[in-house]
């Protein structure tokens, strides 16, 4: 019996000298990691993975392949742009000309996206820079790198999707609105691969600020568990401080581009929606294959709006959710007071905050006016 009680009493102070000794480590751990730098470039390209997996997009080979398409596809774009044009000056019902016009406004972003996201480059850099300065940080309070599972694939995945989508859909309009030629399309296939690329883009956006989120909780409710102390409470405020301007960054960065994304999103639902009602009532719901490429037309560009405005939502949410756990259980109250009344939201340079409720503050506004 003295032999089990000795032995408890020797593997109790065996596991006290060793608890002792690992809190030692992590506290001396933490203060080398404290002596990165995250002004360092360097030092940000070791940890930032989430620029490294898309950084593709910026090579000099990928640039001189997009100016020259570009130059070719505007020639494309300009000659039927004219055709489509004729076409429109020799019609006289209205219903018909409002339904033209469908097609001339898919012409636009040609012209707009690659400009609008020109002007925003600067922005857009700062975004990306502010995303290595964080995983440096992160890597300074957590001891481990932000990691992106499978971000490489996802790109991959939604960048042919976004191609067969809009083959797809140019070849659905084809067949089913009369006078849209198959050989008008060659002029639209790479304007609707923008248009789904843009809202790939978003949605991988968010997904990073998703994973950071999930990624700070986790290691939050793990370094808690270990060591409940004031600094490394106020070393996780700071980074959470930090991911939320993230967060609010990113809709900065990317203002001009949404907003003139949103709009053109609005215009062209209503005049599929308006196209598509003013048959019905002129001929009655027959299932034609106008109605049907004007339906099309509508609940695709619905669907792209409505994944641009959930994604956003779902990430703002995301980023308090799991810390708030974590914190409501040790009733830590300055964090949570710090979490409220900062809260993680897109904003497109304060005009519009993207979230669900972007999608019924038109129709609001509407009601409201009228």
């Amino acid at each position: 019996m003295d032999l089990l009680l000795n032995m408890n009493s020797y593997l109790t102070e065996l596991y006290t000298v060793l608890e002792t000794d690992i809190v030692f480590a992590n506290c001396r751990e933490r203060e080398q990691r404290k002596l990165l730098s995250s002004q360092d470039g360097d030092t940000c390209e070791i940890h930032d993975q989430f620029y490294r997996d898309h950084k593709l997009l910026w090579r000099s080979n990928a640039t001189t392949y997009a100016i020259c398409f570009y130059i070719v596809s505007t020639l494309v774009v300009l000659y039927v742009g004219y055709e489509r044009i004729m076409i429109l000056r020799s019609i006289r019902k209205f219903d018909d000309y409002i339904y033209a016009i469908l097609f001339v406004v898919f012409l636009v972003p040609h012209f707009w996206i690659p400009f609008v996201g020109w002007g925003v480059a600067k922005q857009v850099a700062i975004y990306k820079t502010n995303w290595g300065k964080f995983q440096v940080r992160y890597y300074r309070v957590t001891g481990e790198n932000l990691q992106f599972p499978n971000l490489k694939t996802i790109i991959v995945i939604l960048s042919v999707g976004c191609l067969l989508l809009a083959v797809c859909f140019l070849l659905s309009l084809s067949a089913l609105l009369e006078g849209f030629l198959l050989r008008h399309t060659t002029a639209y296939y790479h304007i609707i691969t923008m248009i789904n690329m843009n809202c790939a883009l978003w949605y991988i956006n968010c997904r990073g600020i998703k994973t950071a989120s999930q990624s700070l909780s986790e290691c939050f409710r793990r370094d808690v568990s270990i060591e409940c102390s004031a600094r490394l409470i106020s070393s996780y405020r700071f980074l959470w401080l930090n991911l939320s301007e993230l967060l609010q960054s990113l809709g900065n960065a990317y203002a001009r581009t949404y907003s003139t994304y949103c709009l053109f999103m609005f215009f062209n639902i209503t005049i599929a929606i308006y196209g598509a009602l003013s048959e019905i009532v002129d001929h009655g719901f027959g299932f034609t294959f106008k109605e049907m490429g004007l339906f099309v037309d509508a609940a695709y560009c619905s669907t792209l709006l409505f994944i641009f405005a959930d994604c956003s939502h779902k990430s703002t949410l995301e980023v308090a959710a799991g810390v708030q756990d974590t914190l409501l259980s040790i009733d830590i109250d300055h964090f949570i007071q710090a979490i409220e009344m900062n809260p993680a939201v897109v904003s497109l340079k304060g005009y519009a905050h993207v979230n669900r409720e972007l999608l019924t503050s038109v129709s609001l506004v509407a009601k409201l006016r009228y």
